[in-house]
């Protein structure tokens, strides 16, 4: 009964979440976006390669945008429930609210911060059309790699529970997790395929705003779920 409350309120929070992500993510990230297919334009133009949208850029930047955040926030949200109840009492003293703010802060870094070190966010006009699969592939790989690296971070804290004190589990843990990532980068293969001639400050300016949307969206699920969380655990633990 709690773990089907907590995954709706896992739902609801991570809906919440994607809404307020998406809309700054419009006023944001999208402003960068359109600068870049402008870019992008004018060079097709100039090489007399302009094709047909499948999907018009009014509808890319408004209802796909929140259609997909919407998508991805629910999911996640709904992720990040099934994670908290399964953490929540075995993870020293700390909170309801403390614990969801925590995973949210766990996911982000793994989700969103760590793979864009080796491949970071890139608007239209970045990349090569040839190697859209092999990017897109390499990508998901790091993420996927991350969230494993994770995962047998954790378990492998759990396992020095009676040999190391918390802080010292705490840094095996960190090093196990950064040690994997790391070999990995190394090995995936790297994408530098941004043009000579596009503006620094734009493609800055986008990544910056890729990953904050990504920031805030974590930032307020977690907080959202966590004081949802917490007012029905701690009712139900006084009764």
């Amino acid at each position: 009964m709690m773990m089907r409350a907590l995954l709706w309120r896992g739902l609801f929070a991570g809906f919440v979440g994607a809404f307020v992500a998406a809309t700054f993510a419009w006023l944001v990230a999208e402003p960068q976006i359109d600068a870049a297919i402008a870019l992008e334009a004018r060079h097709a133009a100039h090489a007399g390669a302009i094709g047909d949208e499948l999907v018009s850029r009014a509808t890319q930047r408004t209802w796909g945008l929140f259609t997909a955040m919407a998508l991805y926030g629910t999911a996640m949200g709904g992720l990040l429930a099934i994670v908290f109840a399964g953490m929540y009492g075995r993870v020293a003293r700390i909170g309801p609210r403390g614990l969801a703010l925590a995973l949210g802060l766990a996911a982000f870094a793994v989700i969103a911060l760590i793979p864009a070190v080796k491949y970071p966010p890139t608007p239209p006009a970045v990349g090569l059309h040839e190697t859209v699969r092999l990017r897109t592939a390499a990508y998901f790989a790091m993420i996927a790699v991350s969230t494993l690296a994770a995962i047998g971070a954790s378990w492998t804290q759990q396992r020095l529970a009676r040999r190391l004190s918390g802080i010292d589990r705490l840094l095996v843990a960190i090093v196990v997790y950064l040690g994997t990532v790391l070999v990995v980068q190394w090995l995936l293969p790297s994408v530098d395929e941004v043009p000579a001639d596009f503006p620094a400050t734009l493609l800055w300016r986008f990544r910056l705003a890729a990953l904050a949307t990504q920031a805030l969206f974590w930032l307020v699920a977690a907080d959202l779920f966590g004081r949802w969380s917490e007012r029905s655990l701690l009712t139900r633990q006084s009764r």
